[in-house]
């Protein structure tokens, strides 16, 4: 009764979706309609977010594979230097840049499914030149050298076909989402992807360690696993709804204004978008400057094996599991900025932990894991939190090209956080790795001021925060108590549809 009474409030309150999803787009030229289509159905809907959570689940694995521990581990069999490592944990974030040309070029097209296709099927497929590489690795026929050289290569080109694709993929993800189940919507598809990488990346760690062939071999096998798992997502968005970008519901507005070269610079009057930049800016780099040698620091300075290191991941990915719903109800709750702030000053203290750790029995057993639960847990509210602001931020006209602003300013503060990390690295006069977590707890905490001044509808004063939070914990109890069960909710189906 409980969850069907909440269904038909959301439904009853909620925007109609199609109005989200024509006001998305970015145009040279706006489309005035002047009698709006009918909105998605309610059963197109909830086919969309399931298969949206399926394409989760099954591109979880092949980002496992061609990043994170496995691939560090990797570049660590053949050689390659903190900088390298460095070097392509900043590739993502440097080819950002490029999600503004996505945007206007996605935008210009008529279907953002077949815009994905096109950018992300390919992105996925040229990794299987690796697999043919590491098999002439293992024939002597190239050099370690050179193959860490075309995994940076490799990593450069997908990274820069994929950032064309990005802006289109989120902002198609916020149209079909209606924005009063965003927190409770995305809560449950992140717990989903944390339940994948819970139970996959201790299994590819474990492959990877006990192939027969050795790691390398192992590697190599995993990546042919992981495109195959990477095209099986990409197809789930045939059971998406689709939306055509260059439809644009110009309610009230002036068609011409879109022609004018201020729109293009529009972004810059949006005083709160901006201080959300800034504060995206600065906490990119700050986590960037050690977030891609925590795993370097575990296997090379502390010599743990990549199987325990993926064990580590695994208890991350599990508090994150159980902490996305619940994070998620909160937001929708007390909003995302005041959950940001909070989570934000003790995620900040994380690194500082990380001085005390070593290679004894009570570190790798006892330390390290609850440094990764923290990790994990508190982490969780960020990442759906930072989503779910920026979607609320970002004003419904031309959302993709404010959507790939944001994403090419935190690329390139991650970017330089990740090439100073990997630089101060490799100075053992300066301190090394310790340096590096110390800066990045500062820094961390300086990230935080901007999003005080961030406005967010909905939220809660961060002054009337504690009791709040404190009423929803008696109710969390008491619905728990009751037996209740919290599903993620999608809008009701009404009898007139």
């Amino acid at each position: 009764m409980f969850k069907q009474a909440e269904d038909d409030s959301l439904v009853e309150k909620e925007p109609s979706p199609i109005q989200e999803i024509q006001e998305d787009g970015t145009l040279s030229e706006t489309i005035v309609v002047p009698n709006p289509p009918q909105k998605i159905p309610t059963p197109k809907i909830r086919s969309s977010l399931k298969a949206l959570t399926v394409d989760g689940i099954f591109a979880a694995p092949f980002y496992n594979v061609i990043g994170g521990a496995l691939l560090s581990n990797f570049l660590l069999e053949l050689g390659a230097s903190p900088v390298e490592i460095g070097t392509i944990a900043s590739i993502p974030l440097l080819t950002d840049l490029l999600q503004p040309v996505g945007a206007y070029l996605a935008d210009r097209t008529t279907s953002r499914n077949w815009y994905s296709i096109f950018i992300f099927v390919p992105a996925r497929l040229l990794w299987l030149i690796l697999v043919l590489a590491i098999g002439l690795l293992t024939s002597s026929d190239i050099s370690p050298h050179r193959l860490v050289q075309l995994t940076l290569a490799m990593s450069w080109v997908t990274n820069t076909m994929e950032a064309l694709g990005r802006a289109s993929w989120i902002s198609w993800m916020a149209a079909l989402v209606p924005q009063r189940l965003r927190g409770r919507y995305f809560g449950f598809r992140n717990s989903t992807i944390s339940l994948t990488n819970l139970i996959t990346v201790p299994l590819l760690g474990l492959a990877v360690s006990k192939w027969p062939g050795g790691t390398l071999e192992g590697y190599r096998a995993l990546l042919v696993l992981g495109v195959v798992c990477g095209l099986v997502s990409q197809s789930c968005q045939f059971w998406m709804a689709d939306v055509n970008p260059r439809l644009v519901l110009a309610v009230g507005s002036d068609p011409a204004q879109s022609e004018s070269k201020g729109t293009k610079f529009a972004f810059l009057k949006e005083a709160n978008f901006l201080k959300f930049v800034l504060y995206f800016g600065i906490w990119s780099f700050a986590v960037n400057v050690s977030a891609p040698f925590f795993n370097l620091y575990m296997l090379d300075n502390l010599d743990i094996d990549v199987s325990v290191v993926t064990i580590y991941g695994s208890l991350a990915a599990g508090a994150n599991l159980l902490m996305q719903v619940v994070w998620g109800k909160l937001a929708d709750r007390i909003g995302n900025r005041p959950l940001l702030v909070v989570m934000g000053a003790l995620v900040a203290v994380i690194p500082l932990l990380w001085l005390g750790t070593g290679n004894d029995s009570i570190s790798i057993w006892v330390w390290l894991p609850i440094l990764h639960l923290l990790s994990g847990g508190l982490g969780a509210a960020l990442d759906l939190c930072n989503n779910n602001l920026l979607m609320g931020v970002a004003p419904l006209r031309n959302q993709s090209s404010y959507f790939a602003i944001a994403a090419a300013v935190f690329g390139v503060s991650g970017a330089t956080g990740i090439i100073s990390g990997g630089f101060l690295a490799t100075q053992a006069s300066s301190g090394g790795l310790p340096l590096l977590f110390a800066l990045s707890a500062g820094l961390r905490l300086v990230a935080i001021l901007p999003l005080v001044f961030v406005q967010e509808k909905r939220s809660v004063p961060l002054g009337q925060l504690l009791g709040v939070l404190s009423q929803f914990r008696r109710q969390t109890a008491l619905v728990s108590a009751e037996g209740i069960s919290f599903e993620p909710v999608v809008p009701a189906e009404k009898d007139e549809e």
